[in-house]
């Protein structure tokens, strides 16, 4: 499965789950990358550090995620190689999963919504 770009995820937002793989205060804002203006996350996205779930197993990653068989997931993090982890290790679990490899960097340099 190929990488999201930044104008599918947007004009798809409603029809995919949104991860957010980055370290907690990556995502609730409170902290960041210099070179991002911009803090927080994509709105609706689902926090679940790659540092994480990397650790469980295929039961508690299901689990956590709580996701319906066939849900298509897009994950990003601060710049796409977080986020390609997590696609990796999700599509070795059977998740429909993609990388948004623009992620955060990407993202914050739009004026599009975010959450903190």
């Amino acid at each position: 499965m190929t990488d999201i770009d930044l104008t599918e995820l947007t004009e798809r937002r409603d029809e995919l789950v949104v991860l957010d793989v980055r370290a907690l205060w990556e995502y609730d804002g409170s902290h960041g990358n210099d070179c991002c203006l911009r803090q927080g996350h994509i709105p609706g996205a689902i926090h679940f550090d790659v540092q994480e779930m990397l650790t469980m197993g295929e039961v508690e990653v299901r689990e956590r995620l709580g996701l319906p068989e066939g849900t298509e997931v897009v994950a990003y993090c601060h710049s796409g190689s977080r986020s390609q982890m997590a696609t990796q290790a999700l599509q070795a679990l059977g998740f429909n999963a993609r990388n948004y490899r623009g992620s955060w960097h990407e993202y914050a340099t739009t004026d599009l919504p975010l959450e903190t």
